[in-house]
This record gives structure tokens, C-alpha cells and sequence, in this order.
């Protein structure tokens, strides 16, 4: 909006010349996403606890989070509202892209909040069924993979980090693999957010390892001489991924231990749509592992635990999945274990960084 508004005002004040800038308006989104979370969070969470939603704790998890029934949850609505504001507010609004990731993150969010507020009205922590939280998630991904597999030029191959020779064309099947990306990490991420600012750290630095990608995906000179895919206007998907970046932060204000809200489903499932279908566009899908690793972690040690629990005849692997309530269980206080996955989040960004030369 900004940019529309000022940026044509350059003729007579050449300092509205910054607004043609991607870097410029990156850096706006993310100050501006993180002022709006931090300056609105105080009362929104006044907000919900007036309407009493309150976190649902499952009862076979571990002791310690008994404590934490009651403790105002929903929070994602804050990081959406700051991420669609801001990025509106920076963004190139002829970019369709944008429109596409802001579609799929609100359509995840809806799909959140009907999860968190079942949990609520039955106070107990199962909402939507599995089915039909992936039912739901199936209809958003394939009508923004149906816009665009349609778009002309839009490139159904694959890259892989560190090979740059192989890219297999998946043709219509694109569309399922889309399934898998995105809904994989929006239910990923929601099994991260187990702990207090566990899951709004991988975020901030996921988002920001896609804020670069990004912006050089959507720049040909760069993505030529890094032998990445070239995809024309997506260096706006930028601005977006600084935006999600600063409202994580602003959220992470108040989700630090000990947690005055909790982002709920709504947050976690719109945050890992959002990375999903932005690593779709920008190409980088696979990458998306590396990078997201703490969320393919948490994920896997579920699926392991399940799958071995069944064929074994009641047997674990951990002594609790997910992956981070093993490491309560083994007595590691909370904050070790949010900052310890924090700091391995950090290494697999830069490994995720390292691909941009290691090809």
C-alpha cells in the first residue's frame, strides 16, 4: 500500500525513491510486524482472558504443565493480524504471489481457530479430527496449487540442496507433493508448539533464511550465478517473510517462559502453511527440511513413536513424543530444552545457507 501510495511521489521528492526497493520495504515489514505484536499484545491477551480461552493441557503430559490450564491461548490471531497488516502495508499489492500465501495463511488460521475453539468449548485437548483438519487443509493447498500449476511458465520440477543437476519434473503430481509440503509443515510446526516460545523460534529463523531466498529467487542476475530457480516476482514473497518474522519476534515478547499466551493452533497451522507454500513458490521445497528441521524432527519422532508403539505391542522409542517432552521426561528444565532446539535451528539455517554456494 505504501509503496502504491508513495513510491510515485519520487518526481517530487526523490527520498519516496526507497520505496521501489525490496531490501528498503523488507526491512519496513519487519519493524512494523514486530511493532504491531508488541504494542497490540498486552490487550489481546486482556481480550481473551476476559473471553476465557484458556489453554486445554492434555492430561498424560508432563506434570510441570499442569500450571499452565488457563493461560490465555489463541495468540496466532495476533501474529496473523501482524503479518497481513504489515505486508499490506509494504508489499507490492499487483504481486499475485503474496495474495496467494496470504490467502493459504488466513485459510490455515480458520482452520486453527475451529481446532482451538472445540478444544475449548469441550475442555479437552482434542479438536477437529485428524481427517477433517486434513480434509481442510487438502481443499486450500489444491486450490492454490491449481492457480498455480495453470499460471504460465510456473515450473513443476524440484531442486535439491547441494545437487544442482537433478530436478525431476513432477508434472500434474505437483500438486499432491504440494499437499505434502504444506500440510506437512503446518501440522509439523503445530507439534512443535509444545513449549513456551518453542515453536516461534525455528519460525523467526526459517522465515528469515526464506527472506533471502526469496529475494534472490525473484532476482535473475543472482539466482543465474547461484544456479537457483529464477521465478519472476517473487522477490516480494520478501517482504512477506519479513513480516512473519518480525510478528514472531513480537509474539516471542510475551511467549517467552514463562508464557502469557499461547499462539494455539490457530497460530502454529497458519505459520506452517505460510512456510510451506512459500517454499513451494520460491522453489526451495525441499530445502524446507534442512532449514525446518526442529519441525521434521518433532514430526518424525511422532510418526516413529506411533508406528513402533503399534507394531511392537506397546513398546516406545521416546519416553514421550513429541520429541521435546522426551527431554522433560529426562529432567531437562523447559527453557534448556527451547533454547538448546533454538540453537540447533540456528545451525540448520546456516547449513540451509550454506546450499546458496555448496552446489
Amino acid at each position: 500500500m505504501l509503496y502504491h501510495l508513495l513510491y510515485p511521489l519520487h518526481n517530487l521528492f526523490g527520498g519516496f525513491n526507497v520505496f521501489r526497493y525490496i531490501t528498503f520495504r523488507c526491512i519496513g515489514a519487519i519493524v512494523t510486524g514486530f511493532l504491531i505484536s508488541l504494542l497490540l499484545g498486552p490487550a489481546f491477551i486482556r481480550f481473551v482472558q476476559r473471553m476465557q480461552l484458556g489453554q486445554v493441557v492434555r492430561d498424560d503430559g508432563p506434570a510441570s504443565h499442569f500450571s499452565k490450564r488457563g493461560v490465555p491461548t489463541m495468540g496466532g490471531v495476533l501474529i496473523v493480524a501482524s503479518v497481513v497488516i504489515s505486508t499490506l502495508l509494504w508489499v507490492d499489492l499487483a504481486n499475485h504471489y503474496v495474495w496467494l500465501i496470504l490467502g493459504l495463511t488466513i485459510w490455515f488460521a480458520g482452520i486453527g481457530s475451529i481446532d482451538d475453539w472445540r478444544k475449548i468449548k469441550k475442555k479437552n485437548s482434542k479438536g477437529l479430527s485428524a481427517k477433517g483438519k486434513m480434509m481442510l487443509q487438502i481443499i486450500g493447498v489444491g486450490a492454490v496449487g491449481a492457480v498455480l500449476v495453470n499460471q504460465p511458465g510456473f515450473d513443476t520440477s524440484l531442486s535439491f540442496p547441494f545437487i544442482k543437476s537433478i530436478k525431476p519434473d513432477l508434472g500434474l503430481f505437483y500438486i499432491a507433493f504440494m499437499v505434502l509440503v504444506i500440510a506437512g509443515a503446518s501440522n509439523a510446526v503445530n507439534l512443535t508448539d509444545g513449549l513456551d516460545g518453542l515453536a516461534v523460534g525455528p519460525t523467526v529463523v526459517t522465515s528469515g533464511v526464506y527472506l533471502l531466498f526469496s529475494y534472490l529467487a525473484g532476482h535473475a542476475g543472482l539466482a543465474t550465478y547461484l544456479q537457483i530457480p529464477f521465478v519472476p516476482g517473487a522477490g516480494e514473497v520478501t517482504v512477506f517473510c519479513g513480516a512473519l518474522a518480525g510478528a514472531s519476534l513480537g509474539f516471542l515478547w510475551f511467549n517467552a517462559y514463562p508464557a502469557q499466551v499461547f499462539m494455539g493452533d490457530v497460530g502454529s497451522l497458519a505459520i506452517g502453511g505460510a512456510l510451506g507454500v512459500v517454499a513451494v513458490i520460491i522453489k526451495q521445497e525441499i530445502l524446507l527440511v534442512l532449514v525446518g528441521g526442529i519441525f521434521v524432527m518433532e514430526a518424525m519422532s511422532v510418526i516413529l513413536q506411533v508406528g513402533y508403539f503399534k507394531i511392537s505391542g506397546g513398546k516406545r522409542i521416546f519416553l514421550m513424543a513429541p520429541f521435546h517432552h522426551h527431554f522433560e521426561k529426562k529432567g531437562w528444565v523447559e527453557p534448556k530444552v527451547v533454547v538448546r532446539f533454538w540453537i540447533i535451528s540456528i545451525i540448520l539455517g546456516l547449513m540451509a545457507l550454506a546450499t546458496l554456494k555448496l552446489r
